[in-house]
């Protein structure tokens, strides 16, 4: 009698251990299924406000632009150099700003890591810079090969974000980006001869926090100084394989 009894406690123990598991592991799958929504929903407001905010401010840049330059040439003067850079670059944003809207509204069949910017776009962006006026060099080192998609979409951004620092900040500087295809990593650095100095250096700013984000996401190492003979380097350092 004593061995049928604890038989039988011991299968209805096990029951309900059995059943507390499926309960926690339903409960599990409720949270994950409630984050992944509210992460999907949270998704398409902010490319709605994207879209609404920035999409229609673009195109009317880059239309009203369109139409100086067409005017311009109608009547046979030269169109100024800063009309074609503003076209330019409106069309440039628009088309980043279309893939960025397709990975936010479906990042599971989204062709937008395809038309993100990368380093086969660099001569463009850095002769966009020079249509400022910032005299800027490229000097590229190692075998140039294909890179990951996530880091030649920062390095990409990384000199963007530095020839536009320069451009901003250091007025009469010139630029140097030096782009080097290391074995085990990409070295990314953008350096001028600005009026900085060591002991003075500029408060970090909305564009050197976003870059050292994506760099720390890499697993990466960015390093961002006044230059002991003056200017800012701003240099990155990019593991081309798995983040640890």
């Amino acid at each position: 009698m004593a061995a049928g009894v604890t038989a039988t406690v011991t299968r209805h123990r096990q029951a309900y251990l059995e059943e507390a598991e499926q309960r926690a592991a339903e409960a599990e799958r409720t949270r994950e299924e409630a984050a992944l929504r509210r992460a999907g929903e949270e998704r398409l407001r902010i490319a709605r406000e994207l879209h609404d905010s920035l999409t229609h401010s673009i195109s009317i840049i880059t239309v009203q632009a369109g139409v100086a330059v067409h005017l311009a040439r109608s009547h046979g003067e030269d169109v100024p150099p800063a009309l074609l850079v503003i076209q330019e670059a409106g069309g440039d944003a628009m088309r980043e700003l279309r893939a960025t809207l397709e990975v936010l509204r479906d990042p599971d069949h989204s062709d937008g890591d395809a038309q993100a910017s990368g380093l086969d776009r660099l001569d463009d962006l850095v002769e966009r810079a020079r249509s400022t006026g910032l005299p800027a060099t490229v000097t590229i080192s190692g075998i140039r090969r294909e890179l990951p998609t996530e880091v030649d979409r920062a390095a990409y951004r990384i000199v963007q974000e530095a020839l536009t620092n320069v451009s901003r900040h250091a007025d009469g500087a010139a630029a140097a980006v030096r782009i080097d295809y290391a074995d085990e990593e990409l070295v990314v650095q953008v350096d001028d001869d600005g009026k900085v100095h060591p002991d003075a250096p500029p408060v970090p700013g909305t564009g050197l926090l976003g870059m050292r984000e994506r760099v720390a996401a890499l697993g990466g190492r960015l390093r961002t100084e006044p230059r002991s003979e003056g200017g800012f380097t701003v240099r990155a350092e990019l593991p081309l394989g798995e983040p640890s």
